[in-house]
């Protein structure tokens, strides 16, 4: 051994890229002299390895940012309340303070009010079947003076109907007056069998679509104009399937109803077509909170016309988040009352009856027929 050392010591110097084989090859042997196998080999119980504490993980303060936005899952119900007197004559100076919601009976608190003009996205959806030939003509002079009455934020849809598969959008959402008059130029009366609930369903789910399109406008107001005799011939929705909707719906429904040429002859125990006609528009536009006329004339059509442009903007703007916050889709009804004015004014509130509160989406929506609006070229 003796002589073996200097040997090695010798090739160490001479080849000194060899060193860091050597250390490597050093290793490996003290290695396998203390490894398990080897304790093993000679009896030795095998060492417990002693498991090393992970270093402990500080968590990165948060700094908070004024700016973020804070997400609060509530549902506001918002309400378009007009409000008249006795002889209906529009009440446009009233305080947060006047006045009282009620959903189901309980009080609500109001936790947004405005009395200022709202923009409105509102749809004018115009019967075009053979029953309102002799009314046409002054339909579309009417709808014109109600486009040209459009503020400048407000947005208008024009659909024409006659049947399930005559729904037509002549124009889409728009603020050019021009686009809208042509497109209601292009109004013409053609054969087929009235879908008037098919028209207004699909016209409520366009305007409520369109209107959660533009989630920075939310506070614009929806309406919609119908222009019909109010007998529905052949729709594939019926009038539940409807008036389910509009009660998940903010759209008022304002409607002109020509039911004077429908027959007031009733059989033993139904109504005549006419009362029949002008009791489901009546329905239509109180349980949206809207309104209907029925006029005796056309040429009442353009007065009508200002006058529901008027009304469209003379609306107080009421939002309140409900003490029942369950999300079960149930329907909720809604009350507003108004405080009386100087020497026992009476103030009628006029808003929507009711709502069908969110569901939480645990149960399966029943299918329902779906026509298709067909856009014009």
């Amino acid at each position: 051994m003796r002589r073996q050392i200097p040997n090695i010591a010798r090739f160490v110097t001479m080849n000194k890229s060899i060193l860091p084989v050597l250390g490597t090859m050093l290793l490996a042997c003290l290695f396998l002299t203390d490894s398990p196998v080897s304790n093993a080999a000679e009896g030795m119980p095998t060492p417990t390895p002693t498991p090393v504490g992970s270093p402990t993980v500080k968590p990165t303060p948060r700094i908070d940012d004024p700016d973020e936005i804070i997400k609060i899952d509530t549902e506001l119900v918002n309400l378009n309340v007009r409000v008249v007197d006795r002889n209906n004559r529009p009440v446009n100076n009233l305080q947060e303070n006047e006045f009282r919601i009620y959903e189901d009976g309980k009080l609500q608190q109001i936790d947004f009010f405005s009395k200022s003009e709202v923009p409105t996205n509102y749809g004018i959806v115009v019967d075009n079947s053979g029953s309102l030939r002799s009314q046409l003509e002054k339909v579309i002079e009417a709808s014109k003076v109600l486009v040209n009455m459009n503020r400048q934020d407000d947005e208008t849809l024009i659909i024409r109907f006659v049947d399930s598969k005559k729904i037509e959008i002549l124009q889409e959402f728009t603020s050019n007056k021009t686009d809208l008059n042509d497109a209601l130029e292009n109004m013409y009366i053609e054969g087929g069998q009235t879908a008037i609930t098919d028209a207004v369903y699909l016209a409520v789910e366009s305007i409520d679509e369109y209107q959660t399109s533009k989630r920075n406008e939310d506070r614009k107001r929806r309406a919609l104009i119908l222009v019909t005799d109010g007998e529905d011939r052949s729709s594939f929705y019926n009038e539940k399937q409807l008036f389910d909707l509009l009660r998940e719906s903010e759209v008022q429904i304002y409607v002109v109803g020509f039911v004077d040429e429908l027959s007031k002859d009733g059989g033993f125990i139904s109504k005549s077509p006419q009362a029949k006609a002008k009791a489901f528009l009546e329905r239509m536009a109180t349980e949206s909170g809207g309104k209907a006329y029925f006029p005796s004339s056309p040429a009442e059509l353009p007065n009508l016309a200002r006058e529901i442009s008027n009304e469209l903007r003379t609306q107080y703007s009421i939002g309140y988040i409900p003490s029942n916050d369950k999300r079960d889709g149930t329907y909720r009804s809604i009350k507003v009352q108004v405080e009386d004015g100087p020497n026992a004014q009476k103030r009628i509130a006029i808003t929507r009856a009711g709502r069908t509160a969110d569901a939480d989406g645990s149960t399966s929506p029943t299918p329902k027929p779906s026509p298709t609006p067909v856009k014009s070229p």
